[in-house]
């Protein structure tokens, strides 16, 4: 555990059993280890011996036997046989859970799957607006109490009746698609001085992604990490992902999101870039040409070429920069300004929170689709 300070740690959730608040506590080590099962239990168990967090009648070793019963690790070589453990299915689905709820804890439960755009008309989303019914609307969309008044006021309620002319309708919002990208800076400098930035950008990650497929089944999501490269990870990695030796090769991010998009059909389409930095690098042929060190003209042209085509292929680029040097903060502009997209330099505390407002936001303004 070089590197990292515990306090005294002060388990939460009242009416949890001793069991559910060590897995709390496992599931978040498991994050900070990129899934490494057998160093989070280490941790677990360190973490134990100095704050006591087990009792006399239940320990760490009874925790791990049931986490392999409940099925949340599994042994490598088998039941009883050594070796240490691997993570399940189940646990990769409990970690976008848990950081579902810690990144975006505001979130209220809602409909299925439906964001409202700013398009009125025969749609999913009812509005405050009402209006005569006309031929061809849903009958699911009949303003009832509306109706059955303006029958009781033009038939009277000796020979109540309700016709077609009685009936109003609310008005609704088509509902709209949204293809998302996103982009997660894996350099060296996402864990440089001592500050560990990839764990809050893989929480982000983690909640968007189970935010997206549970509650809008019909939006997507890809993910990708660029360093040197750029390449494509599934979803169910996410807890694995790792910094690498790497520079910024921001351009070969937006490349692969770019080609990624154009396979997309819906019209609704945006990139999520999470950085620290500056792009450092850009590959030329087979080779690498690459300068850490101020802003490199050829680097940031490129970068700046790719931000300009995003903007005419309709795709904004939100960049989400958590660093606030002055020189990361000029690049910043210069590209949003490329693109017309959008800028926050968030701390890792609320990086969360502003990926989520911004997802949000995107799919209310976007033209709807069907």
């Amino acid at each position: 555990m070089i590197g990292w300070r515990f306090s005294e740690y002060q388990f939460k959730g009242e009416g949890q059993s001793l069991f559910e608040k060590l897995l709390d506590l496992f599931q978040e080590l498991l994050i900070h280890t990129s899934g490494d099962v057998d160093e989070a239990l280490s941790w677990l168990t360190d973490l134990d011996q100095e704050h006591g967090l087990t009792t006399e009648d239940y320990g760490i070793a009874d925790f791990i036997k049931d986490l392999e019963d409940k099925g949340y690790i599994q042994s490598r070589n088998g039941r009883g046989q050594g070796g240490g453990f691997n993570p399940t299915a189940k646990t990769e689905v409990d970690l976008r859970l848990k950081a579902l709820r810690d990144v975006f804890g505001k979130i209220k439960k809602s409909k299925r799957g439906n964001h409202n755009t700013d398009f009125g008309g025969m749609g999913d989303e009812h509005t405050s607006e009402i209006r005569p019914f006309q031929f061809g609307d849903s009958l699911d969309s009949i303003a009832l109490s509306e109706s059955l008044k303006n029958a009781q006021i033009n038939h009277g309620i000796d020979e109540f009746r309700l016709t077609h002319e009685d009936l109003e309708v609310r008005e609704t919002y088509y509902q709209s698609r949204m293809s998302t990208v996103l982009m997660i800076d894996i350099s060296h400098s996402m864990i440089l001085y001592g500050e560990d930035r990839i764990t809050p950008a893989k929480k982000v990650a983690m909640a968007l992604s189970q935010y997206i497929t549970t509650k809008f089944p019909k939006d997507t999501l890809d993910v990708i990490v660029f360093g040197n490269d750029a390449w494509r990870i599934e979803i169910k990695d996410l807890p694995y992902l790792q910094v690498g030796p790497y520079h910024t090769n921001t351009v070969a991010g937006l490349q692969l999101a770019m080609d990624i998009l154009r396979k997309r059909k819906n019209p609704n389409k945006q990139i999520f870039m999470i950085t620290d930095g500056k792009p450092t690098c850009i590959k030329q042929g087979k080779n690498y040409y690459k300068n850490s060190w101020g802003l490199d003209r050829k680097i940031i042209g490129r970068t700046l070429n790719l931000a300009r085509k995003c903007k005419k292929l309709d795709i904004p680029v939100t960049t989400f920069m958590i660093a606030r040097d002055p020189y990361l903060v000029d690049f910043v502009e210069k590209f949003t300004e490329a693109n017309r997209g959008k800028a926050f330099y968030s701390s890792l505390h609320g990086l969360g929170e502003f990926v989520f407002e911004d997802y949000k936001r995107n799919k209310k303004k976007r033209r709807g689709g069907r």
